[in-house]
């Protein structure tokens, strides 16, 4: 199986007016905001557009500090969080990653993607029970979100819960029909439930999305198609 790897972030706050010809990411927007802050260094709106700009442009370790400053200065700012997270997460921390997204959803307990976020994050440190309660919630909260019924999929595998590996994935490719990796998980599971006819159906179709399925996979269901 793989895992969807999919990590949500936020986008800047609209708090104030970007002049039309400067990009967010670019060296005269993250001037401005240092003017911004330079004039009124408690806005935590200019620290939290600052942290972005400077996230896009890779400068993780200043990002991380507008972002903490953004939450400093703002008991509600859920999207410092999530985009520490993300930063934690390209960093290869996942325990920070599990840290920012909890506190995000602790403040806005109805967003959705932060639990997905911790789902997956739970899934990648094998902490299976924990993944599957996240993914669940993220679900409750938003059942359109395809990573998440993805990562549940993988969760129940990782946990060699067969059954509700096969009906978590049946649910998300009847919802993304074209989502080649849930063809592709699915196919696992059908595999490894022993039913050889459909796990070649969703690997097929998987491969006819673009999907590069792993080769030994594929070396095992050979001998299970028809001549």
């Amino acid at each position: 199986m793989r895992i969807a790897t999919s990590f949500y972030l936020y986008p800047k706050r609209n708090a104030m007016k970007t002049p039309e010809k400067m990009p967010q990411g670019s060296e005269e927007f993250i001037a401005e905001q240092r003017k911004m802050l330079s004039e009124n260094p408690e806005c935590a709106n200019s620290s939290y557009n600052l942290g972005v700009a400077l996230m896009q442009k890779g400068k993780l370790d200043e990002a991380i500090e507008a972002f903490n400053d953004a939450i400093a200065n703002s008991g509600r700012m859920f999207e410092g969080h999530v985009n520490l997270g993300y930063i934690y997460f390209k960093q290869g921390d996942l325990e920070r990653v599990v840290e920012a997204n909890q506190r995000a959803v602790e403040i806005e307990p109805r967003y959705a993607r932060g639990y997905a976020n911790l789902g997956f994050a739970y899934l990648q440190m094998l902490k299976t029970e924990e993944a599957i309660g996240a993914l669940k919630k993220a679900i409750e909260l938003n059942p359109d979100i395809v990573q998440a019924w993805s990562n549940l999929m993988n969760a129940y595998l990782q946990k060699d819960d067969v059954k509700e590996a096969i009906e978590t994935g049946g649910k998300l490719v009847e919802m993304a029909p074209d989502f080649a990796l849930g063809h592709n998980n699915l196919a696992s599971a059908y595999y490894n439930n022993e039913d050889y006819e459909k796990a070649i159906e969703h690997v097929d179709k998987a491969i006819s999305l673009g999907f590069k399925t792993h080769p030994e996979f594929l070396k095992k269901l050979a001998p299970h198609r028809a001549d």
